[in-house]
């Protein structure tokens, strides 16, 4: 049976995060690994039904209708098409950022559906294993022997087995400083949560993403960092800022008319 339509107001208990700020970090990480599978007409979409999810951290009712108008007079007449819309919400079901549940009117007939967005999926932690057999003897020669293999899969990968997502220009300038294929793909991670925030294409932030690491190591030389993925992000964060807003006065618009990050829309509701 379909939900009665009404004010979100009404659908509380469909929301998964406890405020605005959780909703965000969420749909950052969901943006960070997922942005590139949407064209940049269905990211528009996205970041519109985003807006309207900021009332109720995470749930929209807005009709198709209502997001395509807001979107219409924001890029004054140049908007996207009911299709584009539709395409988007394909592609965010399916990978799993929302879910969607049809709602109906009194009468019975359709009605504007409900958009639920998901919470980002953690990695289950390693089941523990079972301890302590009394009725087994434990034989310590093969004891040592599972130790010693454990440490020969315990081995780092180095840069050579980063992932393939990772530009190459970007992991030839890391790979002296943090030559692990981890350590790498966790300052990508932060580059492209950061590229997000502030609305930057990834195919654009290589140099600013490299410029931004050797800002940092410069600083490791002389204080000691106790968080280098997150020191680098803060780096990253401003240069973004800064870009963006340089964007915005060449095209003689004002950062309040303009400002397409989640944290100003969150500000505004």
């Amino acid at each position: 049976m379909n939900l009665k339509s009404g004010r979100v107001d009404q659908f509380e208990q469909f929301s998964q995060f406890k405020d605005l700020q959780e909703f965000n970090a969420h749909l950052e990480m969901w943006l960070a690994i997922h942005k590139n599978d949407f064209s940049k007409g269905e990211l528009v979409g996205l970041k519109r039904l985003v807006r309207f999810a900021a009332k109720l951290p995470g749930v929209s009712n807005a009709k198709i209708g209502t997001i395509l108008k807001a979107i219409h007079a924001e890029y004054s007449g140049n908007g996207i098409s009911r299709s584009t819309f539709k395409r988007m919400i394909a592609k965010a079901t399916e990978i799993g950022i929302f879910t969607v549940h049809e709602t109906e009117r009194k009468n019975g007939s359709q009605s504007s559906n409900l958009y639920v967005f998901n919470r980002f999926p953690k990695s289950e932690p390693p089941k523990k294993e079972k301890m302590d057999h009394p009725n087994k003897t434990i034989n310590l020669s093969k004891t040592n022997k599972n130790q010693k293999i454990t440490k020969r899969n315990e081995t780092v990968l180095d840069h050579t087995f980063t992932s393939d997502h990772v530009p190459q220009s970007f992991i030839s300038t890391v790979k002296y400083f943090f030559p692990e294929a981890r350590q790498i793909e966790e300052f990508w991670k932060m580059t492209a949560i950061a590229a997000y925030k502030n609305n930057c294409e990834l195919n654009t932030i290589q140099e600013t993403a490299i410029l931004s690491f050797k800002q940092l190591i410069r600083k490791m030389k002389t204080s000691v960092i106790a968080k280098p993925a997150a020191y680098f992000y803060g780096i990253l964060n401003k240069k973004f800022e800064e870009k963006y807003f340089e964007e915005l006065h060449e095209m003689g618009f004002s950062a309040e008319e303009n400002d397409f990050s989640l944290d100003f829309f969150y500000k505004n509701k």
